[in-house]
């Protein structure tokens, strides 16, 4: 397996940051001297950090620090923690320090025929999306923005409910940790305490009828600042305020580690084998819901999914499926 350190936007300022992240103070003229630059360079560089939306703390005569530090994504790290199984599925792992999108960025891999399994992390996406077109908060060194890249032969039709199972490993990744309270809402939301803790983005390329490429992007809130959380426009949770202290590098190796095989036997298992440890996760089991597509809404009980991923919605004693797309779903107060 490859590993890469990618360069983008922040990379130049990558030094600095690494040696900030201790959450120690430290002095313009260390610093300069670690980094090799002036003083006045270094605090051109600590400007620009400011600009990305990092707390900094300036004491004249002291210098500079950044309180509570960062917990920065580490390649290293993350394959030193994956098992045998995953590390052998992984063909490349690339670390952005800023990215667009991490979708994005490995669709077009994709394009360009680089296989499987490549996984994205960026520290920050300026252009996250979550599903039906909603912007994913993202800011730089906080949660986790992943994207796992798979080709499948069999078309669309052999990945029914994958959105699904990719809940249920995720799922699977946070019992590692002993994360209390973890539920999972139809099609794609990982949810915590009754709110969202992370969502799951699944775009396709290829040839849809046989051989086609899948981009599984991850997006889990951890540690953001209330500078950045403001922006978002749902009912959320957040790792670090429901179990503090698990390193964001352990964390992404988890993620791969669970997610990973799941994709590797897929065309051969299908949901069917995550069916039962779904719905044994599911947030809104027997309870009330609301489904909307467009000016069309679906009112009834939640009555669990199907072995094709599709949720089964009791209304009036008539079992209906509804499969994903469009379709959102919301519990009744």
């Amino acid at each position: 397996m490859q590993d890469t350190i990618a360069k983008y936007p922040l990379e130049p300022l990558r030094p600095v940051l690494e040696l900030l992240a201790d959450g120690e103070m430290h002095s313009g003229e260390s610093l300069g001297e670690a980094l090799g630059v002036s003083r006045a360079a270094v605090w051109k560089q600590i400007q620009k950090l400011e600009q990305y939306g990092l707390q900094l703390e300036s004491i004249k005569g002291r210098g500079y620090r950044m309180p509570g530090g960062l917990d920065l994504l580490c390649a290293k790290k993350i394959n030193s923690t994956l098992d045998d199984k995953a590390e052998a599925l992984l063909r490349e792992l690339i670390l952005f320090d800023e990215v667009d999108s991490t979708n994005a960025q490995l669709l077009s891999l994709m394009e360009e025929g680089s296989g499987h399994a490549i996984a994205i992390l960026s520290e920050r996406q300026s252009a996250g999306r979550g599903r039906r077109g909603r912007r994913w908060i993202s800011p730089y060194a906080s949660g986790i923005s992943l994207s796992v890249g798979w080709e499948f032969n069999g078309g669309v039709q052999c990945l029914e409910g994958l959105s699904l199972a990719v809940g249920v490993a995720i799922a699977r990744a946070l019992n590692r940790f002993s994360v209390p309270d973890i539920r999972l809402k139809w099609p794609n939301d990982v949810w915590c305490r009754g709110r969202k803790l992370a969502g799951v983005l699944l775009e396709l390329k290829g040839d849809l009828t046989d051989r086609c490429a899948v981009v599984i992007g991850i997006g889990l809130n951890s540690g953001l600042r209330d500078s950045c959380a403001s922006a978002i426009d749902q009912p959320w949770a957040d790792l670090q305020q429901v179990k503090p202290g698990i390193p964001r590098n352990q964390l992404a190796a988890a993620l791969l580690t669970e997610l990973l095989p799941v994709l590797d036997s897929y065309t051969e298992l299908g949901f069917g084998a995550y069916r039962d440890a779904w719905m044994q996760l599911d947030q809104f089991a027997g309870r009330e819901v609301t489904l909307q597509a467009g000016n069309q809404t679906w009112k009834g009980v939640a009555a669990g999914v199907s072995r094709g991923g599709a949720l089964i919605l009791n209304m009036d004693g008539e079992l209906r499926h509804f499969h994903g797309g469009e379709i959102s779903l919301r519990g009744q107060l």
